[in-house]
């Protein structure tokens, strides 16, 4: 059963790294819409917020396009990786499945990687007093996010 969960967990974790990994189909810079209309780190709301420069907003959307395209094909292939993945599962080849592990594990590591180096890169393009006021708006999400947990 734990097996079952941590397994469950992993490809709810893989299924959206790579269903945000995308550009905005609104030409945003939020890294993919996927299927719940997220924004990723920048979205429309959060510019506003962060009182962002046409020119930031520029150069954050390039950042996103730039990362996207130069990681499509390792997205594609992540995609293909976690649809035989939930295949094997779907028709009970726990043999397949466990011979996947190994690569979804890693393919996840790798986007994290590229997730983080995207999100150093957006940063960089923030003056100092975005960054505080971001770091602000963190601190006050995870207290929330904390609160609803207790």
């Amino acid at each position: 059963m734990k097996k079952q969960i941590i397994t469950a967990l992993a490809i709810l974790t893989l299924g959206s790294t790579v269903a945000f990994a995308g550009p905005n189909h609104d030409g945003g810079f939020g890294g993919g819409h996927g299927r719940h209309h997220r924004a990723g780190m920048f979205g429309k709301k959060m510019a506003e917020k962060l009182n962002l420069t046409d020119a930031q907003k520029q150069q954050i959307k390039d950042i996103k396009k730039s990362s996207f395209e130069q990681n499509k094909a390792f997205f594609t292939q992540s995609r293909e990786t976690m649809k035989a993945f939930r295949d094997a599962k779907k028709e009970g080849d726990t043999a397949k499945a466990d011979s996947l592990k190994p690569t979804l594990d890693s393919q996840r590591a790798q986007m994290k990687q590229l997730r983080e180096q995207e999100k150093q890169q957006v940063l960089s393009v923030l003056t100092a007093d975005q960054r505080a006021q971001l770091d602000q708006m963190k601190a006050e999400w995870k207290a929330k996010r904390e609160s609803k947990q207790q």
